[in-house]
């Protein structure tokens, strides 16, 4: 307790100022701890945070550490999952196994950027169901690499890609109803060296088929469909000729993708990624939106991934013949603001929301026109109907 006096008041005063002080530092001490921090509110630690919230600080973005969000809203045990794959859309991490603290597998130290701070299995766990992997020729089996020039070297390589792949296996394994997508770029050359590596982590039993795919622009299979026959990993390859030789989808069959790194960060401009389909090609059924930097900054990434991503998110829509995205693909996903610069939602939600609330956007345009997925349940009244 702090005690004030003052000389020239009377002790009724002195009496009334010691009880005010004491109550306001009563106050202090009940902030919230011990998992009751709600959204946006002063943290010390995680701990201090409810349930799909962590601790959080982002310098750009609002003083101090608060607590935001860690995980994205799953569509389908929020609504169904009884609609076309390609009217859902999932969260996406660009360069998925480039992670902070990736022990060296080359005992030589490694000198390249990184995309993400959490494993494979974390992304998975917070929701995330893209995972954007490069895949090379490496030591004699397939490994996850940065390079240029279609090689890797010691100092670029992450790790063997089975080691990450039978990170997927054991997640597919452990949640059934759960479908991940994987995108490659792909520079592996050796005869069925995908096949091979995909083998041997167990992830062909959940392989969706080539013959399943639609074609020019039809809608996907249902999900539940999907979920039933366990068709529930989607990979596709950017090398055209193994969609034949080992059926393996060729990626721009199937999906159009706007222009990545900073290209693609332009306010108010969406345009095609060179190998892609237009952005306006309807005989495409899926739509990826890239929103990374070309040379990653993670203290940069959290107003990035805030109401910048929701604008680009926008623009996209336009470019791609009003549809909204199906993919989208950040670096460091769960890095995030406070700020809400994003001129088009007003949500109290939107704060403290990220890339998981541009996938809540999407998902709530995709499956009721809202502008929040929680606003499409019955009787709610969390979001706003918007005509776009």
């Amino acid at each position: 307790m702090i005690i004030l006096s003052f000389p020239d008041l009377g002790f009724s005063q002195n009496l009334f100022l010691i009880i005010t002080a004491s109550v306001a530092l009563v106050g202090v001490a009940a902030a919230c701890s011990d998992g009751q921090c709600r959204l946006l509110d002063e943290c010390s630690s995680n701990q201090d945070c409810e349930a799909g919230l962590y601790c959080f600080s982002c310098p750009l973005g609002f003083q101090g550490t608060r607590c935001v969000r860690s995980t994205v809203t799953n569509q389908f045990k929020l609504l169904n999952n009884s609609l076309p794959f390609n009217k859902y859309a999932f969260l996406t991490t660009h360069n998925a196994y480039a992670i902070d603290g990736y022990p060296s597998h080359t005992r030589v130290p490694r000198i390249t950027f990184t995309n993400q701070e959490d494993s494979i299995m974390d992304q998975l766990n917070n929701g995330v169901r893209g995972l954007m992997l490069d895949t090379y020729d490496f030591r004699g089996d397939v490994w996850l690499c940065h390079s240029s020039k279609g090689h890797c070297h010691d100092y670029t390589a992450f790790g063997p890609a089975v080691d990450t792949l039978k990170e997927i296996e054991a997640f597919l394994s452990a949640h059934p109803t759960e479908i991940v997508t994987i995108i490659l770029e792909d520079y592996v050359q050796a005869p069925n060296g995908l096949t091979r590596v995909f083998t041997d982590a167990g992830l062909m039993k959940y392989w969706f088929p080539v013959t399943n795919m639609p074609e020019n622009g039809q809608d996907w299979p249902l999900v539940n469909d999907m979920v039933q026959n366990n068709h529930r990993l989607l990979v596709f390859t950017s090398i055209q000729s193994k969609e034949a030789s080992e059926g393996i989808a060729y990626q721009w069959n199937y999906m159009v993708e706007n222009h990545y790194g900073d290209c693609g960060m332009k306010a108010g401009s969406c345009t095609s990624r060179r190998d892609s389909p237009p952005l306006d090609d309807k005989s495409r059924s899926l739509v990826l939106v890239n929103y990374f930097r070309s040379i990653p900054m993670k203290k940069l990434s959290c107003e990035d991934n805030s109401g910048n991503l929701m604008n680009m998110i926008y623009t996209c829509y336009g470019a791609a013949a009003t549809r909204w995205a199906n993919f989208v693909a950040v670096d460091y996903y769960k890095i995030i603001s406070n700020k809400n610069k994003w001129k088009f939602f007003w949500l109290q939600r939107s704060a403290g929301g990220g890339s998981f609330q541009a996938v809540d956007l999407l998902n709530g345009k995709l499956l009721c026109g809202f502008d929040d997925i929680h606003a499409c349940v019955s009787g709610s009244t969390s979001g706003a109907s918007s005509t776009l």
